[in-house]
């Protein structure tokens, strides 16, 4: 099976005669975009591009006031707490933001990130066991716990007070412990159900800053940690996730954390313009880098020293694991493909082999769904257990799917489009077949193509440079709040060539006959033997920085002949 390279352009409805009246104040092209992510009337519209939506008190969330009990009981009798997170930038982030309040507040806080290779994700009894020989008395898992059930009963065994803060979708009851804090799970009032496992640590530290002051601090301190890890774990970017992002993102900006600082400087990102982007490209490869390739504790440490030279020789080795991570991916890559496209999938693909490195399986499913847009699920196959990580598409709820298969897995979870899960090796085949019928059931008589999405058509010649300041005011941007898009359609193009590594990228510049644009194309450059003597592009708009130099462009997201079916 060969990629589908072509994908479907939706333009969005045209804005309501009442909206538009109702957001005059604004230029024609900002009210069709502020229609399009809901929103209709003047104060939605400057809570939203100022950043000021409401947040809801942390008490809302169930369980919170046993939890924060114990939390302050165990700082007030000098008990050791375990924060238990995980090994991607959220689990990080909440880790490192929950030892550091905890210590604040004067508590004996330590950090516990499991080693992906040898434990595995989440809570393990091993971990656990280990904890309470060392003293620990109170267990916060951050960013995991809420579908350890066994783990939880353990726990509870051992001794060990167990506090869970997860952001993931609970499957049946609740594990036994002293709090569970979710907002997805049943009975909590809470009412943004979108945190990122550090939106729920920042949650519990503005709860600890209400119940125990401490002069010169407040929760909002931490918020360059939650910007970090929310933008990380690519959560909806709408309500109090954009929000806290965009007062995070100001924070970073300011460089105080000097661990961040020396990462930005050795990514090559502009300090005073960092964005949501920058974060996703540029931060998160690297700090998820060291949990994919060796221990995610060099991204903590990174996060939380003040030790310059090590500052130093951390971000540096950050920056020289993802290099070898990219190579990694690139080449499991191509022997997944060559796997699939030797097997009979069809709406789902499967990739497993023992060579395949367990921290880049992820990356390789990402590739996949992108390529093929099929769910994908590329795993490491050893002599007992498969531990594998799945990505999908807007059509399939890979968390659901799996739940369907539960009585096959040791462990399994994740959001709508990610997951993992732990199998016995002996079962595999036995689920492949059983995904791929559920997949076959859900996905047989859909038109799968990814689908782009477009909030108006616009004549490049109305095109100005003053959107950019109007467009600014939507950042930060990501999934729920996506970068504005536009179409433009029947442009000459004046000049093009293939750039980058192969010749991957198209460069070109694009006219209508009264203004010329140029414009940039990643991963488009097999336009250059083929290019139509005219053409429709679906763009960003941006400014572009390069060697000190700035301009405007077009990011070119799809271009198709002009006339040619949308």
């Amino acid at each position: 099976m060969q990629p589908e390279l072509r994908k479907r352009w939706i333009l969005a409805d045209p804005i309501p005669a009442r909206v538009d009246e109702a957001l005059k104040m604004y230029p024609s092209f900002m009210r069709q975009i502020l229609y399009n992510r809901k929103i209709s009337d003047p104060i939605q519209a400057l809570r939203f591009l100022e950043g000021r939506e409401e947040s809801g008190g942390p008490f809302l969330l169930k369980d919170m006031d046993a939890a924060v009990d114990r939390l302050i009981f165990a700082i007030d009798h000098g008990e050791k707490v375990a924060v238990y997170g995980d090994y991607d930038v959220d689990g990080v982030t909440a880790t490192a933001l929950m030892v550091d309040v905890l210590q604040v507040l004067g508590g004996q806080a330590y950090p516990y990130i499991p080693n992906r290779f040898e434990e595995g994700y989440g809570l393990n009894n091993d971990a656990l066991d280990s904890l309470a020989e060392q003293g620990v008395r109170v267990v916060l898992t951050v960013d995991c716990g809420i579908r350890s059930l066994r783990e939880a009963e353990h726990a509870n065994e051992i001794g060990l007070d167990l506090i869970i803060s997860d952001h993931h979708h609970p499957r049946g009851n609740a594990p036994s412990a002293e709090a569970v804090i979710c907002p997805k799970q049943p009975g909590d009032e809470y009412p943004d159900k979108n945190l990122a496992g550090v939106g729920l640590a920042y949650k519990i530290a503005q709860a600890l800053f209400e119940r125990r002051l401490v002069e010169g601090c407040q929760a909002s301190d931490w918020l360059d940690l939650v910007a970090l890890g929310t933008v990380a774990d690519i959560v909806p970017l709408i309500g109090e996730n954009r929000m806290l992002v965009k007062a995070g993102l100001a924070q970073m900006r300011l460089g105080r954390r000097q661990g961040l600082l020396s990462l930005i400087n050795v990514a090559g990102l502009n300090l005073p313009g960092l964005n949501a982007v920058d974060i996703s490209f540029g931060l998160a490869p690297r700090l998820n880098a060291s949990g994919r390739l060796e221990s995610a504790m060099a991204s903590y440490e990174l996060l939380t020293t003040r030790d310059l030279q090590i500052i130093g020789n951390l971000a540096q080795k950050l920056d020289d694991q993802n290099r070898e991570r990219q190579k990694q991916t690139q080449e499991m890559q191509s022997e997944a493909e060559r796997r699939i496209k030797g097997a009979d999938f069809d709406r789902i693909l499967f990739a497993f082999d023992k060579e395949f490195n367990t921290g880049v399986v992820g990356l390789v499913a990402a590739k996949l769904t992108e390529s093929f847009y099929r769910p994908a699920i590329v795993g490491t196959t050893g002599d007992e257990f498969t531990r594998a990580s799945c990505r999908s598409i807007q059509e399939f709820h890979i968390t659901q799917a799996l739940d369907e298969c539960a009585d096959l897995m040791e462990h399994h979870g994740g959001h709508a489009l990610a997951a993992g899960f732990t199998i016995r090796t002996e079962r595999l085949d036995e689920l492949v077949s059983k995904l791929n019928a559920i997949a076959q059931r859900e996905l047989a008589e859909l038109d799968l193509r990814p689908v782009l999405r477009a909030d108006l058509e616009i004549p490049l010649r109305d095109l100005r440079p003053e959107f950019l300041w109007e467009l600014e005011c939507l950042q930060p941007t990501g999934a729920g709040n996506p970068e504005a898009s536009f179409v433009s359609r029947g442009l000459k193009v004046i000049r093009s060539k293939a750039v980058g590594q192969e010749g991957k990228h198209l460069k070109l510049a694009v006219s209508d006959g009264r203004i010329t644009y140029d414009a940039i194309a990643f991963g488009q450059g097999r336009w250059l033997e083929e290019m139509p003597e005219k053409i429709d592009i679906l763009y960003q708009f941006e400014k572009n920085v390069y060697n000190g130099r700035e301009s405007l462009q077009l990011r070119v997201r799809d271009l198709k002949p002009s006339g040619s079916a949308d």
